[in-house]
C-alpha cells in the first residue's frame, strides 16, 4: 500500500472497519451518502439555564438575542470573522454567583453516528469513537463521523469557562462551568467572555484525521510552536525518582553519541527526584553546563504549585478541594490567586531558567489546583463547596493566568505541560503531555495510555502545540519487541519523542534503533495517522509519509490485555 493517496486511504479505512465485524462503515457511507449530518450550532440556542448550584436551576428566557433572568444576562449572537462564522457567548451576573450555564440546541441527530470527544487534561486510555451516549461528557470539542465525513464542533482555545458537550438524537448541549474552586464565581460588574463556539463541516473522501486536524486549526488561532523538533531522553521510566547527576550525564553522553550529525539538538530531561536530593545533585547550574558541553540541551521537571510543610498556611489552597479524601490533604499547594503565593510559584521557574535549563516540564498543576485527576472529573472538575482566595475569577481564568505567569518567566525556554489543560495551554506552551504515564515496568500502561493518546490527540499536533504522548521506557521489564514498535511509531508519527533508556537494557540493538528514531524525529519531516481508529482504541494500522508507507503493529502480548487498573 505504498504511495497510497487520500481517497484510497479513506476507502481503506472504511474497509478495515468493515472487516472488523459489527456495523459496517461502508454500509453507513452508502446509507448516508445522500444526506448531510452536519449540525448547525452557529445560531441562537433553543434553551438556556443558569445554576448557582445543581439544586438551584435558573431558567433563562430569550429576549432580543440574550437570555435573561434576575440579574443574569447571557448573550449568544453569531459573529462573522473573515470568511468564517463564530458564536461568542458572553454573560454577566453582578449579584448572582453562578457555577454553570447550560445551553442546548434542539436538532435531529442520526442515531447511527459516531462521536469522539476530547479530555479535560491528559487522557487516560479512554479516548474512542463511540455510538451516542447522551450522558457522555466530551470536554472542549467533539467530532462526528457518519461514514462519509468528519464534522467538528467545539469552543476556541483559551476560553474563560471549563466547557463540555453532550450529544443525543434530539440535540446538542454545551455546559459552561464558571466555578471558582467548587463555588460560584463573583463576577461583580464585569462581563465575562465565556467561550466562542466554532464548527467545521467536513468533506466526503478526505482522510478523517486530516479533517480533525483542520478543525483543531480552526479552534486555535495562534499556536506557540518550537522552531526545532522536540526529542531526547527523560530519566523517569528507568529511575522513577532515584536519579543522580552522574546518571543524567551518562544519559546525555549516550544521547549525544546517538544524535551526532542531527541538525536539531536533543534534550536530556531531568525528571522528578532532583529537587529533594542535594547530595545526588550538588550543583544544578553546573549540570546544565556539562550537558551543553556534550552538545545536548538540558531540560528539567518542576511541580510549580507544590508547597512544603513549612509553608505559610495563609498562602495555601483549602484542603476541602479533596472532599472526603484525607490521604490527599498531605500534599499542600499554593493558591495562585494570592499574589505572594504566585510570586513563590514564579520563583520556581525563574530558578531553573537562571540555571540555564532550556526546557521546563511543569507537572501536577491541575491536580494540585482542583484536587482531581482528569479521569475523575466527569461533569464536575472539582469537589463542590470551596473557593479560591480571589473569588472574582473562574477556574479557567485562574488556570490560564497561572500558565501565562509561567510563560512570562521563561521567554526563551521550551515549556511542556504535564497534567495541564491543553485547551487552556494552547498558544502558551510549545508541547503538551496528552496522555497519562506510560511505563518502564508494565507494558499495559504504555499500550493503553501511550498508543491511545497518540492516535486520538494527534490532530492537536502542531495545531495546538507539539503533542507529547510520553516516553519509551527501555528496561528489562518491558519486552524489547513491544518497545521497538512503540519507538518506531513515535518516531514516524511526527510527535515529540522521548525515551528513558536504562543502561542495563540499552544494548547494541537498542542503540541502533534509537539512532534511527532520533534521526527521523530530528528531521521534522515525519507524519503519521491511524487508519483503523474507528474500531480500535489502540490502533494497529498506521499510514506514514516521508517516506510513504503503511505499517501494522502488534501491541498485544501473548496473554492479552490486563483487565485491572494499571
Amino acid at each position: 500500500m505504498n504511495n497510497i493517496n487520500r481517497r484510497d486511504l479513506f476507502t481503506a479505512t472504511l474497509g478495515i472497519a468493515a472487516a472488523a465485524g459489527g456495523p459496517s462503515l461502508l454500509a453507513k457511507a452508502q446509507s448516508n451518502s445522500g444526506r448531510s449530518t452536519f449540525l448547525n450550532l452557529l445560531r441562537p440556542p433553543d434553551y438556556a439555564c443558569a445554576y448557582e448550584d445543581l439544586n438551584q436551576p435558573i431558567p433563562l428566557n430569550l429576549s432580543n438575542r440574550s437570555w435573561k433572568a434576575r440579574d443574569i444576562t447571557v448573550t449568544i449572537e453569531p459573529h462573522r470573522v473573515g470568511d468564517t462564522e463564530e458564536l461568542p457567548i458572553h454573560l454577566s451576573a453582578p449579584d448572582s454567583e453562578l457555577t454553570r450555564v447550560h445551553i442546548r440546541w434542539r436538532t435531529s441527530v442520526v442515531p447511527d453516528i459516531l462521536a469522539l470527544g476530547d479530555a479535560w487534561e491528559r487522557s487516560y486510555g479512554d479516548l474512542e469513537w463511540r455510538a451516542l451516549v447522551p450522558e457522555r461528557v466530551m470536554p472542549w470539542y467533539f467530532l462526528t463521523y457518519d461514514g462519509v465525513a468528519v464534522h467538528g464542533y467545539g469552543v476556541k482555545t483559551a476560553p474563560n469557562a471549563l466547557c463540555f458537550w453532550q450529544l443525543d438524537t434530539q440535540g446538542v448541549s454545551l455546559w459552561l462551568d464558571l466555578s471558582n474552586g467548587g463555588s460560584g464565581v463573583a463576577l461583580g460588574e464585569r462581563q465575562l467572555a465565556a467561550a466562542t463556539v466554532v464548527t467545521r463541516q467536513g468533506r466526503a473522501g478526505v482522510s478523517p484525521l486530516g479533517e480533525a486536524r483542520a478543525f483543531c486549526k480552526r479552534m486555535c488561532n495562534a499556536p506557540r510552536l518550537s522552531k526545532d523538533p522536540i526529542y531526547g531522553t527523560n530519566d523517569w521510566y528507568y529511575a522513577y525518582g532515584k536519579n543522580t547527576a552522574a546518571q543524567l550525564l551518562r544519559d546525555a553522553e549516550m544521547l549525544s553519541s546517538l544524535t551526532a550529525g542531527n541538525r536539531a539538538r536533543p534534550f536530556a530531561v531531568i525528571d522528578m527526584g532532583w529537587e529533594n536530593n542535594p547530595t545526588a545533585f550538588p550543583d544544578m547550574e553546573r549540570l546544565a553546563r556539562d550537558m551543553k558541553n556534550l552538545q545536548v540541551r538540558p531540560g528539567i521537571w518542576i511541580r510549580p504549585l507544590l508547597a512544603p510543610e513549612t509553608a505559610n498556611t495563609n498562602l495555601l489552597l483549602p484542603s476541602a478541594r479533596f472532599g472526603k479524601r484525607p490521604e490527599r490533604v498531605k500534599e499542600l499547594a499554593y493558591d495562585p490567586t494570592i499574589p505572594e503565593a504566585l510570586e513563590i510559584v514564579k520563583g520556581k521557574i525563574k530558578r531553573v531558567v537562571d540555571w540555564t535549563y532550556e526546557l521546563v516540564k511543569h507537572d501536577f498543576s491541575t491536580y494540585d489546583l482542583l484536587g482531581r485527576w482528569g479521569r475523575e472529573m466527569g461533569a464536575q472538575p472539582t469537589i463542590p463547596g470551596w473557593s479560591l482566595h480571589d473569588r472574582t475569577k473562574t477556574n479557567a481564568e485562574v488556570i490560564r493566568g497561572l500558565y501565562e505567569s509561567l510563560r512570562s518567566m521563561a521567554s526563551q525556554q521550551i515549556l511542556i505541560g504535564c497534567n495541564t489543560v491543553g485547551h487552556l495551554a494552547a498558544g502558551l506552551f510549545e508541547a503538551q503531555r496528552t496522555g497519562d504515564d506510560t511505563s518502564g515496568k508494565l507494558w499495559e500502561r504504555t499500550r493503553r495510555m501511550g498508543v491511545n493518546t497518540l492516535a486520538y490527540r494527534l490532530p492537536q499536533h502542531n495545531t495546538f502545540f507539539a503533542v507529547d504522548p510520553d516516553c519509551v521506557g527501555i528496561t528489562k521489564d518491558i519486552p524489547w519487541e513491544l518497545n521497538r514498535q512503540w519507538l518506531d511509531l513515535l518516531a514516524r508519527s511526527g510527535a515529540a519523542l522521548f525515551v528513558s533508556p536504562a543502561p542495563d537494557a540499552t544494548g547494541a540493538e537498542q542503540r541502533k534503533a534509537l539512532r534511527q528514531a532520533f534521526a527521523l524525529a530530528a528531521s521534522g519531516k515525519a507524519e503519521g495517522m491511524p487508519i483503523d481508529w474507528f474500531h480500535d482504541t489502540t490502533p494497529r494500522g498506521w499510514q506514514f509519509t516521508n517516506p510513504a508507507a503503511t505499517e501494522r503493529y502488534d501491541w498485544m502480548p501473548p496473554q492479552g490485555a490486563w483487565p485491572f487498573e494499571v
